[in-house]
């Protein structure tokens, strides 16, 4: 019996980097003389998700976006980048990872969650879409009725501290109108802000991330990426809590804070699932 060749290994194509012995390609161009230097990161990471090159518009946008969300201060993600680096100060990657694993549904999903929602609501309309504000605001008054209906909220609506309004809205959106990247998500999303108060009996802000999720859609984004938009803004927010918490420590204040101050009490027992 004789030995049989072993099979060529299955190919595993990709669009991104790749190298030579003499050159580093990504995105089908020469990365030392066509990238690096030449094109900056935020158009990168566009080009990247995307594998189209953006327009200096698109670019714009998406760097406002990325500068909307890139700190907010205290959050919780801040504060537990700062809390492990202050348990594990040889651990850069640990406190950044830390701070990154709590985007979710409180802090950065709104982004992913209001350009997911409003993508849906386009996607489910049957016709053309609106070409003035009395159209959008009809289906935004729609909209709205069947999430309330639904016992839903509408995400983006609301802020804890800017009440009034969100400083960050309104000049992402003058940013998309300027650049012509206003487009459904965005023209939607004002539409429920002028329209939502007539069923909601109360004006509720347009929040900066739910702005900066509509404005993602419009630039063409991968939806199921929008979240990873934020984060990659977030990250550098992140390195920026790190590098003050060395210059400026104040996270064993706020472990010290808890800890000198914790309250015994007494158990209380969980009740059970069953009646």
């Amino acid at each position: 019996m004789t030995d049989q060749p072993a099979p060529a290994p299955a190919p595993y194509p990709t669009a991104l980097g790749a190298s030579s012995p003499t050159t580093i390609t990504l995105l089908g161009t020469d990365l030392a003389r066509d990238v690096m230097g030449e094109v900056g990161f935020g158009e990168l990471a566009y080009w990247l998700a995307t594998q189209r090159r953006p327009t200096p518009g698109q670019v714009r946008v998406f760097e406002a976006v990325l500068a909307a969300l890139a700190d907010h201060g205290f959050t919780p993600t801040a504060i537990v980048t700062r809390l492990t680096y202050l348990s594990a100060p040889d651990s850069v990657q640990g406190a950044l990872a830390a701070g990154l694993l709590g985007g979710g549904s409180r802090f950065l999903g709104v982004t992913e969650d209001t350009g997911t929602f409003l993508h849906e609501v386009i996607a489910q309309q049957r016709g053309p879409l609106p070409d003035d504000e009395a159209g959008w605001d009809v289906l935004a008054l729609e909209t709205v009725r069947a999430q309330r209906a639904a016992g839903r909220f509408v995400p983006g609506l609301g802020h804890h501290v800017h009440k009034d309004g969100d400083p960050r809205t309104p000049r992402l959106m003058q940013i998309a109108a300027e650049e012509g990247q206003f487009g459904p998500h965005l023209s939607l999303f004002a539409a429920i802000g002028r329209t939502h108060p007539q069923l909601l009996g109360k004006t509720l802000p347009l929040n900066g991330a739910g702005v900066c999720g509509a404005a993602l859609a419009d630039l063409d984004l991968p939806i199921p990426l929008l979240r990873g938009f934020a984060l990659l803004a977030r990250t550098a927010g992140l390195i920026g809590q790190l590098a003050e918490e060395m210059r400026h420590p104040v996270a064993n204040d706020i472990f010290l804070s808890v800890d000198l101050n914790n309250l015994p009490v007494a158990p209380d027992p969980h009740p059970g699932n069953l009646p």
